[in-house]
């Protein structure tokens, strides 16, 4: 894992009073079985998408995220300045036994109102990109998640 930052590998900052979440990249080369089947799931997702709703998906990326207890990822957009591929967002919690007291709240805000996404383990949260602002408010105790983006070229 390693610290995570915000834009891409052509503009990067890292601002820990904006973000400080530890990440680690998924990839076929790591040659993880559970990695690749969790990737052989999204090509078949992706699959559905393009036949059923012409999303056009031709790419995505994948990391685990860890926030330790304390950490938090303010309002933003899952999308770069200098970069619009990201089309769609997916989050997909890994928390055992979430508590309210927990924290780590996904929020998302939308038509002048806030919503909060309690990080439960197995629960999926998939939303446009470029869309949705959103932020991670300050968990209580370690949050993991697989976070990732479909892309279009």
């Amino acid at each position: 894992m390693h610290a995570a930052g915000t834009g891409n590998k052509i503009i990067v900052e890292h601002n820990k009073l904006f973000r400080n979440d530890m990440i680690y990249w998924l990839d076929r080369k790591h040659e993880n079985s559970s990695e690749n089947s969790f990737l052989d799931m999204i090509d078949s997702f992706v699959l559905y998408l393009n036949e059923t709703c012409y999303t056009g998906i031709k790419d995505y990326e994948f990391h685990y995220a860890l926030y330790e207890q304390g950490s938090f990822y303010k309002k933003h957009l899952d999308q770069f300045k200098n970069n619009d591929s990201r089309k769609y967002t997916m989050i997909i919690y890994l928390n055992e036994d979430w508590a309210q007291k927990d924290g780590g709240e996904l929020c998302i805000y939308q038509d002048g109102k806030e919503q909060n996404i309690s990080p439960d383990c197995g629960k999926m949260v998939f939303f446009k990109s470029n869309e949705l602002e959103h932020e991670v408010l300050v968990t209580n105790k370690p949050r993991m998640s697989i976070t990732g983006w479909l892309k279009t070229n």
